[in-house]
């Protein structure tokens, strides 16, 4: 399954990071450079109000316990120099996605002239669905993702980079949403260009961003480097999975730049936090 892709820009906007107890009330949270070197085993309450940070010298992001409560939540990229995929394990995330409140009008297929079976779940903060993995190369040419790589590359992505240019899907975790169509519009949850979505797979957890979009009909696709990461055969012509994998994509939340790998780990562990506790 391959995607023909659609030439949205997503906006930017910013993260929201912290490392010692705070009450936070409504108003916007900022962060100014410089004040903060070090986050771990901190505790942040943060209000329904938009959540906005600077670029810090936060160097190490670890152990960390968020509250975030339901308000947009935007990251931005800073100088985050080490960030791990997370404390949040994959069998607590499974054990809230085991039953299905559809929100999706009817059901996807997962590959070309299959049967629709997957629908579209929701619960409070996230949308998900359990499908396949299709390999997405689309984006950048690279040394994997190029037209000899991939027989249905096509060098766009419909979310582009802060730089205006395409994503780059051998470097980048990015997750594939259908294009909105009488099954589901994704915009119509909550979910844009940017949005952090956890990619689940045989015990782990991938962070990723909602990158590009798919046929109408279709889902479950991810980027070359989601694949890697999750120790699936990322090959655009011969890999992916046939099953096994929940995407699970957290509503009102964005990555700024969407390119930064370091602020959608960060983003997503707080968000998957969220997830468990309100859920």
């Amino acid at each position: 399954m391959r995607t023909m892709t659609l030439a949205v820009a997503a906006p930017a906007a910013v993260l929201a990071a912290g490392a010692l107890p705070a009450d936070v009330s409504d108003s916007p949270i900022e962060a100014q450079e410089g004040m903060v070197t070090e986050a771990r085993e901190g505790t942040v309450a943060v209000s329904d109000g938009p959540i906005e940070a600077q670029e810090g010298t936060i160097t190490e992001a670890r152990e960390g316990t968020v509250a975030v409560s339901d308000g947009p939540i935007e990251a931005q990229e800073g100088t985050i120099t080490e960030a791990r995929e997370g404390t949040v394990g994959a069998a607590e995330l499974l054990a809230k996605v085991e039953s299905c409140s559809r929100i999706s009008d009817s059901r996807y297929s997962t590959d070309e002239g299959t049967s629709p079976s997957v629908p579209v779940c929701g619960k409070k903060g996230a949308v998900y669905w359990k499908a396949d993995m299709d390999i997405a190369c689309d984006g950048q040419v690279t040394t994997r993702c190029n037209r000899r790589t991939d027989p249905w590359f096509h060098p766009g992505t419909a979310f582009p980079k802060s730089d205006g240019r395409p994503l780059n899907a051998q470097t980048l975790p990015y997750v594939v949403v259908p294009e909105p169509s009488g099954i589901w519009n994704y915009a119509n949850s909550g979910i844009k260009g940017g949005s952090v979505a956890a990619v689940i797979h045989d015990g782990q957890v991938q962070y990723a961003v909602v990158g590009d979009t798919g046929p109408t009909n279709i889902i479950g696709e991810a980027s070359y480097a989601t694949a890697e990461a999750l120790g699936i055969n990322p090959d655009p012509a011969t890999g992916g999975t046939a099953s096994g994998v929940t995407y699970i994509l957290f509503t009102n939340s964005r990555v700024s730049p969407i390119e930064s790998r370091s602020a959608a780990v960060s983003l997503g562990e707080s968000l998957a936090k969220r997830f468990l506790r309100a859920n």
